[in-house]
């Protein structure tokens, strides 16, 4: 599809600091460019104030490009920003479900136990336009130029008129947005709505969209995803981040459920670790019936094990919105943390796969007092492969055996795949046990 409306409002953030430990070697991250049809939101919340970070996936002639966005509140000029889209690349790296590995230690040594923690640390319009829209009950009630982008700030008192206003002025709102449209109007929500500039666009030098940001107050912990499906060719994927001080944030209309995590898989995964993820996470999607959000990370900022990025910096997060972080401070460190760079944020990772029917209502959101950590993390653990000779080698074998054996029937149940296939991928049959070299020698 290449024009897609894009309807979202605010969101909310947490901060979490409980301190204990994963080992492994981090080898891999899921990140949400496995997944097609995907946007990406960035909500930093703190009391009744937000930050609303916007990366769209739009393709296609930017002169087709609409956004429209029901906000609770009007917006001033200074209240809109433009972002850079290197910073939520880097986000979701850091928050990505990661794959990390083990090496078995040679079993006729004693075994030393090791253990590595890794730190890291919009539209001009002309008077008759208004006009146009007045008749129509639209009232146009700013107007800037941001960046590459036009935006409109409106208010509607009928949503057949912002309809008929948002279809004149190619924003291409579907059939049937009409009453979705009307229950915001209810609300007295506003709308805000950008389209690119070309002659804008051609002077900054950018060949891509960047992320739209928006700061406002409003006590609505929510984000409106309805209208976003009614145009919509099958599911769409969410990522949401959520940036905040407290805890973390769940929805309450809707179940959030914990990705599964912390299993062993068979290690041939390691070049097939996009395919393992997203097979996973349809199958855990339809256990569900795609009627819950996903949690895939929760951790505090400062720090994390192991690590699929680094950490992102104060000036990073500052562009992202979070206000509270004062240069040179250092909140709330809780003395488990390591040194360095310490920072009162708390990142969520929520992630959906939603249509209207399966999800009917906008996100509603809390902040929860939760500050455990986690991470969907899946572990390789690779066989000795040096030489065994020594009491301890049928043990080691056997164990070996019924591991990869489990790993195959984990893999099946996660993803769904054919355990037979996954059987013979792994090279999975039993050692059999080796008669000494000298036994046959002088056997009849």
């Amino acid at each position: 599809m290449k024009n897609r409306s894009f309807f979202i409002i605010l969101g909310l953030i947490l901060s979490i600091q409980t301190s204990f430990s994963f080992c492994g070697f981090y080898v891999a991250k899921a990140g949400a460019k496995l997944f097609n049809k995907s946007s990406q939101v960035v909500l930093v919340r703190s009391e009744d104030k937000t930050v609303l970070t916007m990366a769209n996936d739009f393709q296609g002639d930017p002169v087709e490009f609409a956004i429209v966005i029901p906000v609770p509140t009007f917006l001033e000029r200074g209240q809109i920003h433009v972002g850079d889209k290197a910073i939520i690349e880097h986000l979701d790296a850091y928050t990505s479900p990661r794959l990390v590995e083990y090496f078995d230690d040679d079993p006729c040594r004693p075994v030393m136990v090791r253990e590595m923690r890794m730190f890291k640390s919009a539209a001009r319009v002309e008077d008759s336009a208004a006009t146009r829209a007045k008749s129509l009950g639209v009232t146009i009630e700013a107007q800037y130029t941001v960046g590459e982008y036009d935006i409109v700030i409106l208010s509607a008192e009928q949503s057949n008129g912002l309809e008929i206003w948002l279809n004149e002025n190619d924003y291409r709102i579907p059939q049937g947005a009409e009453k979705v449209l009307h229950s915001y109007i209810k609300q007295h929500m506003h709308f805000f709505v950008a389209k690119v500039n070309l002659e804008e666009q051609s002077k900054l030098g950018y060949t891509y969209l960047r992320p739209l940001q928006v700061a406002y107050e409003s006590k609505k912990f929510m984000l409106p995803i309805r209208l976003g499906t009614i145009n919509a060719r099958g599911t769409q994927e969410l990522f949401i981040y959520a940036l905040t001080q407290k805890g973390r944030v769940e929805t309450t209309n809707y179940q959030t459920v914990k990705l599964p995590t912390g299993m062993d898989i068979p290690v041939y995964v390691k070049n097939e670790f996009g395919d393992f993820y997203k097979a996973m996470f349809a199958n855990q999607v339809k256990k569900e019936d795609m009627r819950a959000v996903f949690l895939e990370y929760a951790w505090n900022m400062n720090w994390c094990d192991p690590c699929a990025a680094d950490p992102l910096s104060e000036k990073e997060l500052k562009d992202l919105g979070v206000f509270w972080i004062k240069n040179g401070t250092r909140q709330n460190l809780q003395p488990t943390q390591p040194r360095g760079n310490q920072r009162n944020v708390y990142v969520t990772r929520l992630h959906l796969r939603y249509d209207a029917e399966s999800f009917p209502e906008d996100l509603m959101f809390q902040e929860t007092g939760n500050r455990q950590n986690f991470q969907g993390r899946y572990v390789l653990r690779h066989p000795w492969k040096g030489d065994i000779n020594c009491d301890q080698a049928d043990q080691y074998w056997e164990s070996l055996y019924q591991r990869q054996e489990k790993e195959a029937r984990t893999l099946a149940n996660l993803t769904g795949w054919n355990i037979n296939e996954i059987r013979r991928k792994m090279d999975l049959k039993k050692r059999q046990k080796q008669k000494p070299w000298w036994n046959q020698i002088w056997q009849d």
